[in-house]
């Protein structure tokens, strides 16, 4: 997929930068069912490859919208990727960057 811009939304959540799905993904995608992320103090580049997801309509690698160290994991992944899934206005968070 290369509409990696129109994918993610980002938003300042304490001092750092969060970055989710957007509803125009979801629809891309459909269901996620496994998604690979980068871990904790890793350092990702903008618009360079920081996530891969398997879904229902594709397996797709993303480009990362900003660049910096991962300061955090949405923790509801560490069980299950379906919360990714949810197209409530937050909750398909995917990392925190400093």
């Amino acid at each position: 997929m290369n509409e990696d811009a129109t994918y993610f939304w980002t938003k300042d959540v304490d001092g750092h930068t969060r970055i989710g799905f957007t509803k125009a993904a979801h629809e891309a995608l459909g269901e996620v069912k496994y998604a690979e992320l980068p871990e904790v103090g890793d350092k990702v580049s903008q618009k360079q490859a920081f996530l891969s997801v398997e879904a229902t309509k594709a397996v797709s690698e993303f480009n990362c919208p900003i660049s910096g160290k991962v300061a955090a994991i949405n923790p509801a992944l560490a069980k299950d990727f379906s919360v990714l899934n949810s197209e409530v206005d937050g909750e398909a968070w995917l990392i925190d960057v400093e």
